[in-house]
């Protein structure tokens, strides 16, 4: 079985003990390791699913941890740099009692901004079936470089480029410099993540079908369209298909769109899919794979935090069971 590369940002995520309030009336944090492609990264890990993160971190205690905690879901992350240049980033998150969150972010710079293209080598991605990044790490600077490189390497041996914008607009100059990031990488991507919140500032379109002909740019071969409680869409050029998300009590949807993704792409790891794969899958795959997300995406949700939250091949299992035995 190949890997999955997970590259880009791992920092600290600072969860409110209180919801249902601004993030300057918030009172109390608790500390959890998060950025989303290493929340990725940590889905296919628990899921026993070959899995690294690529990285830097700062040479400091929350640097330590987030390496500890990636280790235990079974990330390896011997290509997770640490450095004295920089602390690592710090993200501070308030929860609305929908579920939806405000962000504040440390990182001027942080050192995940600080991975270059001389930290990359072809050897680290010779067994990767599927590199994962996202837009964070795309911010003018060493970062971005590195993206670059790490999307030839793995698309010269093969590998599947996937990417989820995962937009986080306060850690850009202005909007444009974040929606312009995004249009310069997604071309290069085979599988494209969207979410219905980031779909009219990436498109400037509201409805999916009409911003599909867009999506499907340059190598783009397959959409994955998040919902949050309205479920997922999965598009090729050819079919499409749609599952609505189980209905459960929410304690805190950080991670679950990446959730949501890194259940997809260890389905797709198991089962050795290729690029060329993606348009010729039949339906029955598109809707295994894409219902056994929702259910690992919906269970994440109920849980406070991500990594910590996010279940094992066991726990996934029964919570399947457990629900479907209630329909």
């Amino acid at each position: 079985m190949k890997k999955l590369s997970a590259i880009g940002e791992a920092l600290i995520d600072f969860i409110p003990e209180q919801r249902g309030c601004a993030l300057q009336e918030v009172e109390g944090f608790r500390r959890r390791c998060g950025g989303a492609p290493a929340n990725v990264a940590a889905v296919c890990g628990k899921l026993e699913i070959p899995a690294q993160m690529i990285g830097c971190v700062g040479a400091d205690a929350f640097g330590g941890y987030i390496c500890d905690v990636l280790q235990k879901a079974g990330v390896d992350t011997e290509h997770i740099s640490q450095t004295k240049a920089a602390n690592t980033t710090l993200a501070f998150v308030s929860l609305k009692e929908d579920g939806d969150r405000e962000f504040m972010f440390y990182r001027r710079p942080g050192a995940d901004m600080l991975l270059s293209e001389e930290d990359l080598c072809e050897e680290m991605f010779r067994d990767t079936g599927i590199l994962h990044f996202c837009s964070v790490g795309l911010v003018e600077g060493p970062s971005k470089y590195a993206h670059k490189k790490a999307i030839q390497l793995v698309s010269r041996n093969g590998g599947l480029i996937s990417f989820d914008p995962n937009i986080r607009l306060p850690l850009w100059e202005s909007p444009s410099d974040c929606r312009d990031a995004v249009w310069e990488f997604l071309p290069s991507a085979d599988l494209l993540k969207i979410s219905d919140e980031e779909l009219d500032f990436i498109t400037g379109k509201k409805d999916i079908t009409e911003a599909l002909p867009e999506l499907f740019a340059g190598r783009v071969k397959m959409v994955l369209y998040s919902k949050g409680k309205g479920g997922a869409s999965l598009y090729t050029k050819t079919r499409n298909i749609t599952v609505v998300a189980p209905e459960v009590n929410v304690a805190d949807t950080t991670g679950a769109g990446d959730a949501m993704i890194g259940s997809f792409l260890a389905c797709l790891i198991k089962d050795g899919i290729a690029p060329k794969d993606l348009e010729r899958l039949p339906v029955e795959a598109l809707l295994k794979y894409l219902e056994f997300s929702a259910y690992y995406a919906s269970h994440s949700v109920t849980n406070k935090g991500a990594i910590e939250a996010y279940a094992d091949k066991n726990e996934i299992t029964k919570f399947i069971k457990e629900y479907e035995n209630k329909r």
